[in-house]
């Protein structure tokens, strides 16, 4: 079993009620209509990740542009090794991807997945 933090459930549920446009793109038009669970601001180790697939180990993570910082870039970097440790694979998409390319973006989701779009359920 993958390990969580308990002290970061409190700020997981304020993340899942504060999502960004993108995020919130990306979990209303795409992620609920996978055939999986996909959990939102999920608390793996001492991370809260964005959206996490735990049928297939996946994270999904939506980035802005402060991750283009060295530091930010360093801290991604310890933060998917940590994940690759428990067997996880981190799937990043800037935000800039989710406003401009998303079909792109879902397109490469369903590939890590091993789907495809019939796959999606329908729209309610």
């Amino acid at each position: 079993m993958i390990p969580y933090n308990k002290k970061l459930v409190s700020s997981a549920r304020t993340l899942r009620k504060n999502m960004t446009p993108e995020e919130k793109h990306l979990w209303y038009d795409f992620l609920k209509r996978l055939p999986y669970n996909v959990r939102r601001q999920h608390n793996i180790e001492n991370y809260i990740v964005d959206f996490y697939i735990a049928e297939k180990k996946i994270v999904i993570e939506v980035d802005g542009r402060q991750h283009l910082l060295p530091e930010h870039k360093e801290a991604d970097k310890q933060r998917d090794a940590a994940m690759s440790s428990w067997g996880i694979v981190v799937l990043r998409y800037p935000n800039d991807s989710i406003r401009n390319n998303f079909n792109a973006v879902a397109e490469d989701i369903l590939k890590h997945l091993g789907l495809d779009h019939s796959d999606l359920k329908t729209k309610r």
